[in-house]
Parts: C-alpha cells; sequence; structure tokens
C-alpha cells in the first residue's frame, strides 16, 4: 500500500513538473485567473473560501466568473454550462451540480459557469459575460490553464497524513505547497500558522475560522434554539457539521450519513423521513451542499432545515489588501506577456 501511493506521489510530481517545464502548453486568459484548491481530496473548506474570495471580489468592485468542473453532475454536456449570467439562474442540478448550483444561488451578481475545458468556459465569461476576474474552484491540479494567483486551503488535519491516493487523503506531495502564493490554513492558533509558514516558505498565510449562522427552515415553521434534529450529510467529513450542529445547541436525535455528493433519490427521502419520526425529531437538519441536492424533493413530509456554513479569511484587511494589490499587479504586469 505503501508503495502505491509513493508511485502516486511520483507520478502527481512528474506530471505538474511536465507542465512547469513547458509553459508554452498553458492556455491564457485575458482577465486574472484566481485558483483556489487543496491538496488533500474533499472535505477542506475550498467551495467556502471560493464564495469568501468571490463576494470580497464582488465588494471591490469586479464581475468575478466562477469557473467549475462541476463534479458529480448526473447530465454532462459538451461545451460550456452557464449555470448563472450574473443575473439569474440558469441551469438545474443534473446539468449544474451542487456545489456550482448552491455558489449561484449564494452569490447571485457571479457569473458561475460548468465546462471540463475551463479555458472555454472563461472565454465565453469574458467575450459573452463581461467577467473581469476569473475564480477558478479546485484548480490546484489543473495545470493546463495559467493562474495568476494560486491559493491552496489546508484543512485542520490535512497536515498528519503524509501520504498520497490510492491509500492516502493527498492528491500530491505536501511539499507542493511551497508553490502556492498563499496559504488559507483552518489552525487555531497564530503559531501553528507560523510553523507553516516556515516549513513551506510561504510569505502569505491565513488563517481560515469557520461559522455556522443561524439554521434556515423550508417552511414557515420556526426552529427554536435546542431543537431535536436528525441530521442527514452527503459531505465529505461529516463529522465537521455534526460538532457544528452541536455547538450550536441543537439535540441531536441521530445521524444518517451517505456519501460525499451523494444523488438523493425518493427511496432516500422516504428513509429519512421515516427515520425522523422513529426517532421524535422535530426537524431534518441537513448541510448547506445537501440541501440543493434534496430541494426536488419538495414538499416534504417532514420539517426540513438546513444550517448555512460561512467562513473568513483572517487577517481580513491583510487578507483583503494582499489579493486586490495582487490582482491590480497582475493587470499591470500580464504573464501572458511575460518573456
Amino acid at each position: 500500500m505503501r508503495m502505491l501511493s509513493w508511485l502516486y506521489g511520483c507520478l502527481a510530481a512528474q506530471r505538474r513538473s511536465w507542465h512547469t517545464s513547458r509553459p508554452e502548453f498553458q492556455r491564457h486568459l485575458r482577465q486574472p485567473v484566481i485558483s483556489i484548491g487543496a491538496l488533500s481530496v474533499g472535505g477542506s473548506g475550498k467551495t467556502p473560501v471560493v464564495r469568501c474570495i468571490t463576494e470580497l471580489l464582488i465588494r471591490n468592485g469586479e464581475r468575478p466568473a466562477l469557473l467549475s468542473r462541476g463534479y458529480g453532475r448526473s447530465i454532462r454536456l459538451d461545451g460550456v454550462v452557464v449555470v448563472s449570467d450574473g443575473k439569474k439562474i440558469l441551469a438545474d442540478l443534473p446539468i449544474a451540480g451542487d456545489e456550482p448550483l448552491m455558489l449561484a444561488e449564494r452569490l447571485m451578481s457571479a457569473r458561475v459557469l460548468v465546462a471540463d475545458d475551463r479555458f472555454l468556459a472563461g472565454s465565453l465569461a469574458e467575450n459573452r459575460l463581461d467577467a473581469s476576474v476569473h475564480v477558478l474552484d479546485d484548480g490546484f491540479q489543473y495545470l493546463s490553464l495559467a493562474r495568476d494567483i494560486d491559493v491552496i486551503v489546508i484543512g485542520e488535519s490535512d497536515l498528519d497524513d503524509e501520504r498520497t491516493l490510492p491509500f492516502g487523503p493527498l492528491r500530491e506531495r505536501l511539499t507542493t505547497a511551497s508553490l502556492a502564493d498563499a496559504l488559507i490554513i483552518e489552525t487555531p492558533s497564530s503559531e501553528e500558522l507560523t510553523a507553516v509558514s516556515e516549513r513551506f516558505g510561504v510569505q502569505n498565510c491565513f488563517r481560515l475560522v469557520r461559522h455556522f449562522d443561524a439554521p434556515v427552515t423550508m417552511t414557515s415553521e420556526g426552529m427554536q434554539p435546542g431543537a431535536r434534529v436528525f441530521v442527514v450529510t452527503g459531505i465529505a467529513r461529516p463529522f465537521r457539521f455534526i460538532s457544528g450542529v452541536l455547538a450550536a445547541g441543537f439535540e441531536i436525535a441521530g445521524t444518517m450519513e451517505f456519501r460525499d455528493h451523494h444523488r438523493f433519490s425518493l427511496k432516500d427521502v422516504d428513509r429519512i423521513v421515516a427515520r425522523a419520526k422513529s426517532l421524535d425529531a422535530e426537524f431534518v437538519l441537513t448541510s448547506e451542499k445537501d440541501i440543493v441536492r434534496l430541494k426536488p424533493y419538495e414538499p416534504f413530509e417532514f420539517p426540513l432545515a438546513w444550517l448555512p456554513l460561512r467562513v473568513t479569511i483572517e487577517p481580513a484587511s491583510q487578507f483583503e489588501r494582499w489579493l486586490i494589490e495582487t490582482i491590480s499587479e497582475t493587470r499591470s504586469f500580464p504573464a501572458s506577456n511575460a518573456c
């Protein structure tokens, strides 16, 4: 097992080296590209970070285009799917995928596009949707597209196991983090933040802090603090969500866990309702990403609520200043014109 993980790490390193040594094969968009990625598989916090950075860009007068591969789509169309043109939602769950649709619903002024070829998606966003900057979702390993800023999100446990796939959690070796322009790290202490910065030689390191907002119910019925809930998840690291539910003061009657990006069926919904009733729960409580995949089954036979997750990147003012200044420098010295 260790040999296979070592071999996977070698192949990933060779792939990156091949692309790095052949920049002429990279394609360049006209507007700046900010890549948000991770070294680990699932659950590091990339999607809420993408949302946070996109909101920051909008506040600063940018017209961001979110470029996603739409992982988990049940219908894969050729070309580019415009999930949102910055004014309205144009695609549904099977065509868009859960995370792009969720982001489009939360970021109504952002352009959200899904395609296997994200250069094609970015070109469409520039030429037809007037995008001024691109946010490349889960883009650190998407090496065929040139990026101006590489941000890596490191979850709280991502540094604990250095094994790569198929028997470890990493897509690439940890040392690859040294190639990032910035690291966003989920850590409780400034001392650990400094240690990670020194370990990888990355000057720009920021803290990722998660916050759960008040639950949102799917009906007019309000959800009182301390309510007895049945928790349903289909995300990569459900224990984090469950911890958030407990921290919010709710009583957990039971849980039902599905794999990440699980496509809920009517049979699943019936099982969830039956289990919640048997446990005398007041609400079924799920995550922000899961509610997107459950909505097609409205109306529900049981009160349903979801717990919104948002993140802050701290120090917030320092991160915002760094990002906006770096984008400005990129426009002054575009990488595509570099010698």
